[in-house]
């Protein structure tokens, strides 16, 4: 038997798990927090010093953890820009993924090369303020001394698989970073330079991108460190999932991830193009709306919580007593529609009742990612099961329309350290390559997530009488959407 960890470094924490290489089983488990007051107190900072990533590790890996551990493998939050001088310091801190102040930088760049089909052909995605090419634009824009002193770019996983290497000479990624930053393409295989350029004013030197099974080098400790790869390519990985299988992800906005053969490439810019972590593809459509929508009723109908508004949901029916919520609160990314609001629609005295709002509300988030499955339905992506992640896919209002409203089966994973687990899974398929027990092309078997199972069933065909409402007053309300 073997013992590799994972460590998964999100936004607020370090969680580290440790597990049997032949299995998954896990044998032992750490955490620390991150630092996530911001300079002026509250909320995540926009900047932070990549060292406190370093810092939280070492206290997560207190205690004897690695003892006995043969290799690492690292996921860590997906956008966070590490921009390096040529002696290999940092010119400034991290600029992390939720980052928002390159919105404006995001629109120029898109201008800048001629739209967002000319993105999704390059690089298949559209810059958005989280990415990082869009985070070069305004360093450039912003702080020019900065931009012109940064000689390499590394992203978070890439930062600290380098640091636990000693920082050599050569510096890796992966595929599925290297998708996310917005000057490689998943599609070529191949960095673009020169959107490196048109972003941050000069060239920059780019990790090697290696594969899926490779190692990014060994410790002076005899310590193999993986690939690494973002916190998305690591939690697929992680739960086991194969073709046929979607992620859809229940956070304030909300994603439709799917295994697929091939990438994708979409004209409107609504699927994001991504490479995963085992040698295939990740196509994304996310949605702006999606547990925000639920707050926002909750807070509306003066209710303390999700639950208590998944409870009065309940005492609805299917459809709401015909009361469609179109919950675009914040403007919309599936369909495109950035400028628009929310839309109620189907007001009639017997539907203006509290139970019949909140049942709205769930079915509208619902048949939000329901469009946004249906985008990777048209482009030839099977949807065999449904993974259902996030706390809200707890709720029974959520579990009972998800499946007939998906037409799909729905799997709610238990609660677990997905991101690490995928991290420590790729650890032990490196691991294995190295030893020569283990195929480069066929990863390690591991057990997979315990889950609950739902079915659409006999429920299947109310389910499609709800999200035809739905499609209905999307339609009436913003025409040809899905065409534009």
């Amino acid at each position: 038997m073997g013992i590799v960890a994972g460590l998964d470094s999100s936004p607020d924490f370090t969680r580290i798990v440790v597990c049997d290489t032949d299995t998954g089983a896990v044998l032992r488990q750490g955490y620390a927090p991150h630092p996530v007051a911001g300079p002026e107190g509250g909320g995540r900072p926009a900047d932070v010093d990549p060292q406190a990533w370093l810092l939280s590790l070492g206290e997560a890996a207190g205690g004897g953890l690695l003892e006995g551990v043969q290799a690492i493998g690292v996921s860590a939050q997906q956008n966070a820009l590490v921009p390096l001088d040529a002696q290999g310091a940092t010119v400034r801190p991290a600029m992390v993924g939720g980052d928002r102040r390159a919105q404006i930088a995001a629109a120029d760049l898109v201008d800048a090369l001629g739209g967002r089909e000319a993105w999704a052909q390059a690089v298949g995605l559209v810059p958005q303020a989280v990415h990082p090419v869009t985070k070069l634009r305004w360093l450039a824009r912003t702080e020019p001394d900065n931009a012109r002193r940064t000689a390499a770019l590394l992203q978070a996983h890439d930062w600290l698989v380098w640091q636990l290497l000693g920082r050599p000479v050569r510096r890796t990624t992966d595929r599925g970073g290297a998708s996310t930053t917005g000057y490689w393409s998943a599609a070529t295989g191949a960095y673009r330079p020169d959107l490196v350029e048109l972003a941050l004013g000069h060239q920059a030197i780019l990790p090697e991108v290696i594969g899926p099974a490779d190692a990014a080098g060994t410790t002076p400790e005899g310590l193999l460190i993986s690939a690494g790869t973002g916190e998305t390519m690591a939690a697929a990985f992680g739960l086991g999932l194969g073709l046929g299988d979607v992620v859809v992800s229940l956070g304030a906005s909300g994603s439709v991830t799917a295994v697929h053969s091939e990438a994708l490439t979409d004209n409107t810019g609504m699927i994001t193009s991504l490479a995963d972590a085992t040698g295939m593809y990740l196509p994304v459509v996310t949605t702006l709306n999606a547990v925000r929508a639920l707050r926002g009723t909750a807070e509306l109908l003066g209710l303390p919580d999700l639950e208590t508004l998944s409870d009065l949901a309940m005492k609805s029916t299917p459809g709401a007593h015909g009361l469609v919520l179109l919950p675009y609160l914040e403007g919309e990314r599936t369909p495109h529609l950035p400028h628009t609001a929310g839309t109620l629609a189907g007001l009639r005295r017997e539907s203006m009742k509290p139970e019949h709002l909140a049942r709205a509300a769930f079915e509208g988030m619902l048949c939000g990612l329901a469009d946004a499955l249906d985008v990777l339905r048209g482009r030839g992506v099977e949807v065999r099961r449904v993974f259902l992640l996030g706390p809200a896919a707890e709720l029974p209002a959520v579990q009972a329309s998800a499946p007939s409203l998906f037409g799909a089966q729905v799997v709610v994973p238990q609660a677990a350290d997905y991101a690490a687990l995928g991290a420590a899974r790729q650890a032990a398929w490196a691991l294995g390559v190295a030893q020569g027990t283990l195929d480069p092309r066929t990863p390690p078997a591991w057990q997979g997530a315990v889950a609950q199972v739902l079915e659409p069933g006999e429920e299947l065909a109310v389910g499609q009488a709800v999200r035809q409402q739905f499609v209905s007053v999307r339609e009436q309300t913003h025409p040809g959407a899905f065409r534009s």
